[in-house]
């Protein structure tokens, strides 16, 4: 039988790439839930090829869009709209899967109910665990489900880690380090000077991936490397002196993880992230990605490089806020999703971004969260006191 797949944000760069592999691989997934923000005619067309039963909008106006091309073409879909239902998508009846590829803080609630409902879940959407720590970790053992992480960084790491068992969970015996690569993105080689006058669309130009434009500005500031610092401490159980980041500029390894015996395990391939995707979706077997396979001997080198926290603030800001652990990650994440939208916007500078996020720090109160409530709290203050400081600087 096929396996019943839930797509939290299909319109987007992972949810399209996994309808990509998934059209490759009929005969073993199906589709049953589809969800968007905004995007209705895009929607439209995934449920027009993949028939799902359900589609949802966060955006009851391009609900009532989506609604009227349905009509149009009779198909036989239900349709939803608002957060809670977004929220409650996991809860569909005869669900194996969630996709879980939500950007930011909004993939939390929907992510953790595919949780609780202890479904297998791909997870592409970093800042739920990162916001979360210990209690979505907690929450993933208690009610048995499995996590497999779509980051391409952390995917690399678990394909370089043995299995304790058939829930994927990784096991960290003997491990020294994981090293986490990153691309530096487009401003690698920039001026620091010129780094003030970057605009969006630069900084949206990533030299290898294909990323919705939130995501690309954080590699551009690599604050995206930062949050994948703290969610590999959180998945794979390491203390934040087990990880070290190094700047990759080709793309090819994603990650590393070296043992205490000197062996080094690597994995290495095409900037695509149709590859961990299909690893997640056929763990622990393989299925064809559409990927070209990588070509060594076309290679001309690859090149590593230590972080440059000048150049790169926001990476600092994400590593000290995971060695300050409690709230701390959770405050980083609401600051830089603030910030990130007011660049995007034209609101403040490319530069102002981290000094808002480091600005947000310095005045918060650290504690520890103890429920989902607490996390949401600390997330809609973190978000006051980020939208004030752009406020002062517009």
């Amino acid at each position: 039988m096929a396996e019943q797949i839930c797509i939290l944000g299909s319109t987007g760069s992972i949810g399209s790439n996994a309808l990509e592999v998934i059209r490759r691989n009929r005969e073993l997934y199906s589709v049953l839930v589809l969800t968007a923000n905004k995007n209705y005619r895009k929607l439209f067309e995934q449920c027009i090829e993949f028939k799902p039963q359900l589609a949802i909008l966060a955006c009851s106006e391009s609900a009532e869009k989506f609604i009227q091309l349905v009509k149009k073409e009779q198909l036989s879909i239900e349709v939803k709209s608002g957060l809670r239902a977004i929220n409650s998508a996991a809860d569909h009846i005869g669900l194996n899967t969630v996709i879980a590829a939500i950007v930011g803080a909004a993939g939390l609630i929907p992510t953790m109910t595919a949780v609780n409902n202890g479904l297998k879940i791909l997870l592409a959407n970093k800042e739920a665990l990162v916001m979360s720590g210990e209690i979505f970790i907690d929450a993933v053992r208690k009610h048995g489900a499995t996590l497999l992480p779509v980051d391409s960084e952390h995917n690399a790491i678990f394909q370089s880690l043995p299995m304790t068992n058939d829930k994927a969970e990784p096991n960290t015996k003997g491990v020294s380090k994981i090293l986490l690569t990153g691309s530096g993105g487009p401003f690698l080689d920039e001026p620091i000077a010129a780094l003030e006058h970057k605009t969006p669309e630069q900084a949206c130009a990533h030299p290898n991936w294909d990323m919705g434009r939130k995501i690309s500005v954080d590699s551009a500031t690599m604050m995206n490397k930062g949050l994948e610092y703290i969610e590999a401490c959180y998945l794979f159980g390491l203390e934040p002196e087990q990880l070290q980041i190094v700047v990759h500029p080709q793309s090819i390894i994603h990650s590393m993880v070296s043992y205490v015996d000197g062996s080094v395990l690597a994995q290495l391939g095409n900037p695509d992230m149709k590859t961990p995707i299909a690893h997640c979706l056929a763990w622990p077997d393989r299925i064809d990605a559409g990927v070209e396979p990588l070509d060594f001997l076309k290679l001309a080198s690859l090149e590593f490089c230590d972080t440059d926290f000048e150049r790169f603030p926001c990476l600092e800001l994400a590593i000290d806020a995971m060695k300050t652990g409690k709230n701390a990650p959770c405050i980083l994440n609401a600051a830089n999703e603030v910030a990130v939208e007011a660049f995007l916007d034209e609101k403040i500078k490319f530069t102002d971004i981290a000094k808002i996020i480091e600005r947000v720090m310095k005045t918060s109160h650290f504690k520890q969260s103890n429920d989902l409530s607490q996390v949401i709290e600390s997330d809609k203050t973190a978000r006051e006191s980020a939208r004030s400081l752009v406020a002062e600087l517009n």
